[in-house]
């Protein structure tokens, strides 16, 4: 599905997870495209869950659930992220939950382009009570012409991480990363900066995921709960319930003429 405004155009992929595939600001591509693995490409939603869940494994309604160890020894994620989608009209996508999920959903997208602005919509309809946890992962280019990305968040804490890569539960003072960490508390929206450009990623969502350890892309990932939150903390849907969220990226436009990562 293709989506285009004056001087942008985005792509989204049905058969990839439904993920925006490619956004392209005054002819520049932001996003890392296709790297072959459907974990480090685009801009990829994460539901029924986001982020690592513990050694694949949470508790619900007085049952235990195994999930599929798709980063091991954890699951991640969800399920969307890895299944085909169909266009609903020219602007919506939808799925359902799949068989990897152990609750029947079906999830949509709704996305808006205009020259400044990309909206994203996210709808999770519950047929079956579920636990929840929804947003979206980022994938953008670390280097954008001669500009290297850098991130700028104020948050009033940090998750502390454990050896597992799972949140102790502890809240710690931010660091100066690198990361792969959960920031809470945010004062404004987090923003991705190369020189000439400026995104700032707003959303519904009370938590931010930043990665920065990959050499070739860095990530902000707005989610409603913090990872392993299927363990505690998770949004709980009724049957026939839906959780909504949003997530809206906003860019500054270069200058007439300038080339984006230039000086």
């Amino acid at each position: 599905m293709r989506l285009v405004a004056p001087g942008v155009s985005a792509d989204v992929d049905l058969v990839n997870g439904g993920r925006l595939r490619s956004l392209e600001i005054a002819g520049t591509e932001i996003l890392v495209t296709d790297t072959g693995d459907p974990l480090t490409w685009g801009c990829y939603p994460m539901a029924p869950w986001a982020g690592r869940t513990g050694n694949g494994r949470f508790s619900f309604a007085g049952r235990e659930h195994l999930l599929e160890r798709t980063l091991p020894p954890h699951a991640i994620h969800g399920t969307v992220w890895l299944r085909r989608w169909e266009q609903v009209d020219e602007a919506t996508i939808a799925t359902d939950l799949g068989g990897g999920w152990p609750f029947a959903g079906s999830v949509r997208q709704r996305f808006r382009l205009t020259e400044s602005s990309l909206r994203v919509d996210m709808m999770l309809d519950a047929v079956e009570a579920m636990p929840v946890v929804l947003g979206w992962h980022p994938w953008f280019r670390r280097e954008i012409g001669a500009g290297t990305a850098s991130i700028d968040i104020d948050a009033a804490f940090v998750l502390e991480r454990g050896p597992d890569d799972l949140p102790t539960g502890r809240r710690v003072a931010p660091g100066s990363g690198p990361w792969d960490d959960c920031f809470g508390g945010v004062s404004r929206f987090p923003s991705i900066v190369w020189p000439g450009l400026r995104l700032t990623i707003g959303s519904t969502c009370a938590y931010y995921v930043v990665y920065t350890a990959h050499p070739d892309g860095v990530c902000i990932e707005p989610q409603t709960a913090p990872p392993n939150a299927l363990n505690g903390g998770a949004d709980v849907l009724a049957a026939g319930e839906r959780r909504r969220v949003s997530m809206e990226w906003r860019w500054s436009k270069p200058a007439p003429g300038g080339v984006l990562g230039a000086p």
